[in-house]
């Protein structure tokens, strides 16, 4: 017994989106989420089906934990010292900007820095001859 159908080598369709006549064998499949639907599309109104539309499909191992943690004991002897600037513990950032240096008033309890921009200028000697 042979195939049921016609090779459909010469079948003329129409694009289920845009209603342009192509060759049926031409026409793709509409899948999305890795769902054929009942529609054929031409090369130009078809769409890949897009990774991000699969998420929770697979699943995924991105461990984000450390194994056997230790604590940070550079935290604990961080602090403030007499001259109260911060001890340099492994948490003690600096930060800034315009100007450098210096926190605001409203802030300077919560946020002490001491970072103080200094420029010097040079001379410069210009010969023409």
């Amino acid at each position: 017994m042979g195939n049921r159908f016609s090779s459909g080598k010469n079948a003329v369709a129409m694009c289920d989106r845009c209603g342009q006549r192509y060759k049926l064998t031409e026409l793709k499949k509409e899948v999305q989420k890795q769902r054929v639907f009942n529609l054929l599309v031409c090369q130009q109104c078809w769409d890949p089906d897009h990774p991000q539309l699969m998420l929770g499909t697979f699943p995924v191992d991105d461990p984000q934990a450390v194994r056997n943690p230790r604590n940070d004991t550079t935290y604990l002897v961080a602090g403030p010292m007499t001259d109260g600037y911060n001890s340099g513990g492994s948490r003690d950032i600096q930060w800034g900007w315009g100007p450098i240096g210096g926190s605001s008033g409203f802030d300077a309890v919560l946020t002490p820095n001491n970072l103080v921009a200094t420029a010097s200028l040079g001379t410069v000697t210009v010969t023409v001859s």
